[in-house]
C-alpha cells in the first residue's frame, strides 16, 4: 500500500521517514539506492536527479567521501572554471593550513554543526583573525552546500552555526608619514626596485598588479595605466596572469608626468627592451617575474640600510605603499569617490572604512568652511 500524506498518496519511491525527512528510493542494476530530503518538493527533485546520475554514471555514494576527497572533487568539478585561479589557490592554502588536519579524514555525513562551532572557537583561541575565519567558512560552507545539492548529505552543517564575533579591534592601516616616505625613497635609490616603489606610491597599485604590469599597459595617448590583471604564483605551475581581484579592480589610473618618468626609466633599466618582448615591466635581470618574497626582501633590505644609518623605521610590507598613496590623496583633498575608483575598491564604504583614520586631521579644516554660515 502506498504511503499517504495529507490524504494524498506519495509518489512512487518516496516515503516519509519522520517530521523533517523524506526517504527516496531508486532501483538500478539490481540495487536500491537511498537519499533523503527535508521536504516532499525537494524529495521529488532529488529522485529525478538520482535517477539521472545513476543512468549516466555520475552517482556518488553518500558515505564514500571524506571531506578531503569531497573538497578536492568540489574544487576540480565545481570551482576550477568558475572562479579566479588565485581564489582557488587561497582556498587550498587555507584548507591545507587550517582545515585538513581537523576534518580531512572525517566522512561528510559525520560532520555536524557542533563540530564546526567548536572549530570556530578553536580558531579564535589560536588567534586567527575574523577575516580568515570568514574565508574558511565561505568555502567550506559552499562545498557542503554543493554536497547537499548532489544528495550526498541531507543538510549543510554550517546552517546550524554562528560566526564568532570580532573580539579584537582591527589594527589601524599603516601608512608612511611624509618624512618616512622621503627617507625610504632616499635609501632605496640603489635598489633595482626603486622605480617600482616610486610608481606604487604614486598610483596605489596592489603588489600583484604592478608586478604583472607590461609596457603595453602604459597608454601614452590616453595618459593612463590600464590595470587588467594580477600576477599570481601557483604551486606546481609557476607564475601566471590572473584576472583582476574584482570587477572594479579593472581600471585606468591617470598618469602623472613624474610617474611616466619612472616607468620610462624602468623600461630601459635592464639591457633588453621590455616593450618588444613579452616580459613584465618590473622583472629581474634575467627577465623573470618578481615574486612576493623578492619584493618583501628588497623592502627589508632598504629598511635595514636605514637602521644601519642609526635611524628608526618600522618594518613595512608592500601594501603600506598603497595605504600611503591613499593617505596622501585624502590629505590633499581628493574626493573619496574618486579615490575609490583609482584604488579599484568595490564600494565607497570600503574606502572610507580603510582610511577614516586620516579624516580626524582634516575635520577642523573642513568645519572652518562652514563657519561663515553662522
Amino acid at each position: 500500500m502506498a504511503a499517504v500524506i495529507k490524504g494524498k498518496k506519495l509518489p512512487t519511491g518516496i516515503r516519509k521517514k519522520n517530521t523533517n525527512s523524506f526517504e527516496i528510493r531508486v532501483k538500478h542494476d539490481g540495487k536500491t539506492y537511498y537519499e533523503y530530503a527535508p521536504t516532499l518538493t525537494e524529495a521529488k527533485k532529488k529522485r529525478v536527479d538520482l535517477k539521472y546520475r545513476l543512468a549516466h554514471g555520475t552517482y556518488i555514494k553518500p558515505t564514500s567521501y571524506t571531506f578531503d576527497e569531497w573538497f578536492n572533487f568540489w574544487i576540480e568539478n565545481y570551482k576550477m572554471n568558475s572562479v579566479k585561479i588565485g581564489t582557488i589557490q587561497t582556498y587550498r592554502n587555507y584548507y591545507n593550513s587550517c582545515v585538513k588536519e581537523r576534518f580531512g579524514n572525517v566522512k561528510l555525513d559525520k560532520i555536524k554543526g557542533a563540530d564546526i562551532q567548536a572549530f570556530y572557537n578553536d580558531l579564535v583561541k589560536s588567534n586567527h583573525k575574523l577575516a580568515t575565519i570568514k574565508v574558511i567558512k565561505a568555502f567550506m560552507s559552499n562545498a557542503f552546500k554543493q554536497a547537499v545539492k548532489d544528495g550526498i548529505i541531507v543538510r549543510n552543517p554550517f546552517d546550524a552555526t554562528n560566526l564568532p564575533r570580532n573580539t579584537k579591534p582591527e589594527k589601524e592601516r599603516k601608512a608612511l608619514t611624509r618624512e618616512q616616505q622621503s627617507l625610504f625613497m632616499e635609501y632605496a635609490k640603489d635598489s633595482y626596485l626603486y622605480n617600482l616603489f616610486a610608481v606604487m606610491l604614486r598610483t596605489g597599485m596592489r603588489s600583484g598588479e604592478i608586478r604583472g604590469l607590461r609596457w603595453s599597459d602604459i597608454d601614452r595617448k590616453e595618459n593612463v595605466i590600464h590595470i587588467t590583471r594580477t600576477l599570481k604564483y601557483i604551486n606546481g605551475q609557476g607564475f601566471m596572469d590572473d584576472t583582476a581581484k574584482t570587477k572594479t579592480s579593472v581600471r585606468d589610473v591617470p598618469l602623472m608626468a613624474d610617474t611616466m618618468n619612472y616607468l620610462e626609466n624602468q623600461k630601459n633599466y635592464w639591457s633588453f627592451k621590455v616593450e618588444k618582448i613579452d616580459r613584465y615591466l618590473f622583472c629581474t635581470v634575467d627577465g623573470n617575474p618578481i615574486s612576493v618574497q623578492m619584493l618583501q626582501t628588497e623592502i627589508d633590505n632598504v629598511v635595514g640600510k636605514i637602521h644601519e644609518a642609526g635611524q628608526d623605521f618600522p618594518r613595512i610590507t608592500s601594501h603600506v605603499f598603497r595605504h600611503t598613496f591613499a593617505t596622501r590623496a585624502i590629505e590633499a583633498g581628493m574626493k573619496p569617490q574618486v579615490l575609490k575608483t583609482i584604488l579599484g575598491h568595490s564600494s565607497l564604504a570600503m574606502t572610507m572604512d580603510l582610511y577614516s583614520h586620516v579624516l580626524p586631521d582634516t575635520k577642523a579644516e573642513e568645519m572652518q568652511k562652514i563657519a561663515s554660515i553662522f
